[in-house]
């Protein structure tokens, strides 16, 4: 990997500091289990690597009156592993999807929402578009796990296990900056580019995502589900967090968001809105994942992924109801 700067500061004051006003001046490190992949594979040349793991105040998990905070050092594994944190089974069952053990105890929720996309044109240089000679390499290429949902000019799907259900629970990050602090739904956070000079995530040079906040969970019943190859380290083919608000059997309110099917969660908010007043039965369930997919968009191999997201969406409101 090309040479770099290291800083290990003690103080959020101090990290943002350390940070640059362009891309490639400093990236920051937390758990690495990506950034040192991207800098391995030349994708990230950052002349200054910033580790987060010394600063104190961004440790740890508690509860507040906004809700559960969650800090940016926060690993998969200790998220799982608190008990507070067991009140959003949406947030569990994405975090049990995370079958390496190795990417557990290293890596961190908040650098899941952070991580680059997994595209196999990005990781070999071709950037966020894909683009050669003017034309996306993506809708007559090799797109087997690439968007249904977007229509371009991005093809790649969001890699964040956590999105889709922070999302669904109406969670915010708290991003801080030489200049102060801001507070962006995770909903906003998630950007689909337009050009090569716009990140996927709504994120500058010079920002740290220092939390997560999720509003606390009574009367909400929530889940994941995700549609894998195979159990061992992998990221899903299609996923689906819900939330549900209940009046009784009924449904007063629902979060419904997809997730590995486009460049950002995607919220499949009519699917949502019809099962207001309805109770979650097996021809509710279906008749909302097939609302789900309804502007599904595949591409010449990826097809498949429709029928996934239909079913995903399904089985994580039976699982959401029956919990």
């Amino acid at each position: 990997m090309q040479a770099f700067e290291y800083a290990s500061p003690t103080t959020l004051h101090e990290a943002v500091g350390a940070l640059g006003s362009n891309w490639g001046d400093a990236d920051v490190l937390a758990g690495g289990t990506d950034e040192i992949s991207l800098m391995k594979e030349y994708v990230h040349t950052p002349k200054r690597v910033v580790s987060i793991r010394r600063v104190k105040e961004l440790h740890g998990i508690r509860q507040s009156a906004h809700g559960l905070r969650i800090g940016a050092n926060v690993t998969v594994d200790e998220l799982m592993n608190n008990q507070a944190a067991r009140a959003y089974p949406a947030l569990m069952q994405a975090a049990r999807g995370i079958a390496s053990p190795q990417i557990r105890n290293m890596g961190t929720v908040v650098g899941d929402l952070c991580q680059r996309p997994r595209c196999w044109y990005f990781r070999h240089g071709y950037g966020l578009l894909a683009m050669k000679d003017g034309k996306s390499l993506v809708p007559d290429g090799e797109n087997k796990y690439h968007a249904i949902f977007g229509g371009g000019p991005a093809y790649f799907v969001s890699a964040s296990s956590f999105g889709p259900a922070l999302i669904a629970l109406n969670a915010e990050l708290t991003i801080s900056s030489p200049s102060g602090n801001r507070t962006v739904p995770v909903e906003k956070f998630f950007v689909i580019p337009k050009d090569e000079q716009t990140r996927e995530v709504d994120l500058k040079p010079n920002e740290i995502v220092t939390e997560i906040v999720i509003p606390h969970a009574a009367g909400v019943k929530s889940a994941t589900y995700e549609v894998r190859q195979k159990e061992a380290l992998d990221w899903p083919l299609a996923a689906a967090a819900v939330a549900l608000t209940m009046d009784g059997n009924n449904v007063k309110s629902a979060r419904i968001v997809l997730g590995h099917v486009a460049p950002t969660p995607w919220v499949a908010t009519q699917a949502a809105e019809q099962l207001a007043g309805k109770s979650i039965d097996e021809g509710a369930a279906e008749a909302a994942g097939q609302a789900a997919v309804s502007g599904a968009t595949p591409l010449s191999q990826n097809g498949y992924k429709v029928q996934l997201a239909k079913v995903a969406v399904k089985r994580a409101l039976l699982a959401a109801v029956r919990a």
